[in-house]
């Protein structure tokens, strides 16, 4: 669970740094449950600094055609929590350039934060996480704690910084000396300055995500993995040359873990380090020259015989049957020195040739007589040997269920005919960058399995993610709509009967303000189970989203009175059920709203809109009870007397 830095304990409240002039008074106006954006907006234009840098932040997230110009459409843009936090941060940028911490590097620090704040604000773009403005005030303020150490410690964290070895992290030397860490202050700060309390859980633990406890598919693991990337992004972005080159395979692979192939995460890598070099002129902090594109410089990190003596040469296998494409492949192969370039006209021919010279990288066609590409493929991951092999497939098939099934059957990656010049040689390059890793992972077996495993799993899990949803491990939404169709499709020809329930946890969001999101992720897989353990055979089950869940009643039993009985059987179980978790013990209650097939709605979603209003009917009443959608009517359908 996360820990938070008392403050007043340790007795530097007054010490840490702070937001000053508007930003302040914009946090004390954000308190208000009344504030408008018009007193925002005034409050804003008296800092006209303040005001430039907003509409700008504004327009960089805007996908309108036209310009935002004005203070009032830059903040309803972008939202008022999102502006008192850019407004903090600009603030505590303008005031915390230098200071007294003669080891702490504030510049540095800062273009540091303003890296992986452009960062978040690409990732969120390509994965719809969260809103562009938010993951960047959450990238531009989550290190905050280590200005504040250096600024309450200035000689202390000064003898850290030259103390630190290889061996220790610096939050083990913090806790250490200091008695406490930079994310307990970043987080004790956040949770200060007004911060939801989703994106300070992840705050806190993105430089160990894996120690944050969120169920994998939940928003915040989410969010604290694409922290987690934001964070190395920057920090390659402020390496060495050197260095550089050597996080470039730990990228790649980072990158595809969120669905980025090397070309989408090249063009994301080059559009960020432009936006920083704009965003660091406006806000006067030093950011590193521009770097060269992602692409040459992953070209120039890829393992070359003739200027890298550690780099072993690769035997590639291509499998092509037609000659035209066989001949310009190879010639587009001929300029790969040092590496060994082996051909076959068909599958059969391939895997017979494969077993005899183990290839590291197979190109092959997908459409071939005697063994196509697919079922190659197959062939060759059902041997030891093939799992480590990587697979790219050429293949005219844009169809998205068949390059999904290829990707199933151990496809690492595809370039589509004809063949993109550029393309394929980017695909070449993140095969050597896998096989570079290959070999240095190669000293320690284990760490190489896990890998391996890990991206298979990944894969694999890519057509059951569209249908489940990860967290309750009940069917998703998509799912659960499609049932509800079908269903009633069935239902309307056959005149049968059927009925749904729509579920909702009573007060989960105090569950989550209280507990936190991850114990808040534990008690919806709580509840998901208690449901499921009381489903009857036939029904269906699927999560809507958040706390609200869906049952479509379609076996014999769907009369009112069965489906109510087994209703009230559901919420009893759920309430009587104690949920305990660590030190905590959580009772939770549901509302639901149930609604039966009539002769007068038209469609399923009639249906579905039925049952919602019996639910907040139910909602309305006190929670923790039925409500049955009888044609106008919202009947209770709870035993009168219910402790809420």
């Amino acid at each position: 669970m996360m820990k938070i830095a008392d403050l007043n304990e340790l007795k530097i409240s007054t010490l840490l740094p702070s937001p000053k002039g508007v930003a302040l008074a914009l946090m004390e106006a954000c308190r208000r449950e009344d504030i408008t954006i018009h007193e925002i907006a005034r409050l804003v234009q008296t800092d006209p600094a303040l005001a430039g840098r907003l509409i700008q932040r504004a327009n960089s997230s805007n996908q309108a055609t036209r310009p935002i110009t004005s203070v009032s459409d830059a903040i309803s843009h972008v939202g008022l929590t999102t502006v008192k936090q850019l407004a903090m941060g600009f603030s505590l940028i303008d005031q915390y350039q230098k200071g007294a911490c003669i080891g702490f590097n504030y510049q540095e620090f800062w273009s540091h934060s303003l890296l992986m704040a452009i960062t978040m604000q690409e990732l969120a773009k390509l994965t719809r996480v969260c809103a562009p403005d938010e993951l960047f005030a959450c990238g531009l303020m989550a290190q905050i704690g280590n200005l504040a150490l250096a600024t309450i410690y200035p000689e202390k964290y000064s003898d850290l910084m030259e103390k630190k070895t290889s061996d220790q992290s610096v939050v083990e030397m913090e806790r250490q000396y200091l008695k406490t860490d930079h994310n307990e202050l970043t987080a004790a700060m956040l949770l200060n300055f007004g911060v939801p309390k989703i994106f300070v859980e992840s705050i806190y633990y993105h430089e160990v995500p894996d120690e944050s406890g969120f169920s994998e598919g939940s928003r915040p693991f989410h969010i604290v993995h694409l922290l987690y990337l934001g964070k190395q992004i920057a920090n390659f972005g402020l390496a060495e040359e050197c260095q550089r080159n050597n996080r470039i395979s730990e990228l790649i692979l980072l990158g595809g873990k969120i669905g980025l192939d090397t070309e989408l995460f090249g063009a994301l890598i080059d559009q960020v380090m432009k936006e920083w070099q704009s965003w660091g002129r406006m806000l006067k902090i030093s950011a590193a020259e521009l770097l060269p594109p992602f692409q040459k410089m992953m070209n120039a990190a890829a393992p070359r015989p003739e200027n890298e003596t550690d780099a072993a040469p690769l035997r590639i296998l291509l499998v092509e049957d037609d000659p035209s494409s066989l001949v310009f492949i190879q010639g587009l192969l001929a300029n790969v020195r040092g590496h060994t370039l082996f051909t076959a006209k068909d599958g059969q021919e391939a895997l017979s040739l494969a077993m005899e010279i183990s290839p590291h990288i197979v190109i092959t066609d997908w459409l071939m007589p005697v063994m196509n590409g697919f079922e190659l493929t197959v062939a060759l991951r059902a041997t030891e040997w093939g799992q480590n092999l990587y697979i790219i497939m050429l293949t005219s098939i844009e169809d998205e269920e068949e390059v999904i099934k290829a990707f199933d059957a151990g496809v690492d990656d595809y370039v589509t005919k004809p063949i993109n010049v550029r393309s394929f040689r980017a695909r070449l390059r993140a095969a050597w960058h896998y096989r570079k890793l290959q070999e240095s992972w190669e000293r320690d077996r284990e760490q190489l399995k896990r890998f391996a495993a890990e991206l298979a799993v990944t894969n694999r899990k890519l057509e059951h993610y569209a249908l489940t949803d990860v967290l309750t491990e009940l069917p998703n939404r998509r799912a659960g709509m499609d049932t509800l169709t079908d269903v009633w499709s069935v239902a309307h020809r056959s005149s049968q009967l059927m009925a749904v329930m729509l579920i909702d946890i009573d007060h989960f969001k105090q569950i989550n303000d209280t507990y936190g999101h991850a114990i808040g992720d534990k008690v919806l897989k709580e509840v998901a189970a208690s449901m499921r353990n009381s489903a009857r055979k036939g029904d269906s089950f699927c999560r809507m989203g958040g706390e609200e869940f869906l049952i479509v009643c379609h076996n014999g039993n769907t009369d009112a009175k069965s489906v109510i009985l087994f209703a009230e059987r559901i919420r009893q179980h759920v309430y009587a059920q104690q949920i305990k978790i660590d030190e905590a013990h959580i009772q939770v209650s549901i509302s639901i709203g149930v609604a039966l097939k009539e002769a007068n709605m038209k469609s399923e979603d009639h249906l579905v809109n039925a049952a919602d209003k019996a639910l907040y009917a139910a909602k309305n009443a006190g929670r923790n009870r039925v409500f049955l959608a009888l044609g106008d009517r919202l009947i209770s359908c709870s035993p009168s007397k219910i402790e809420n």
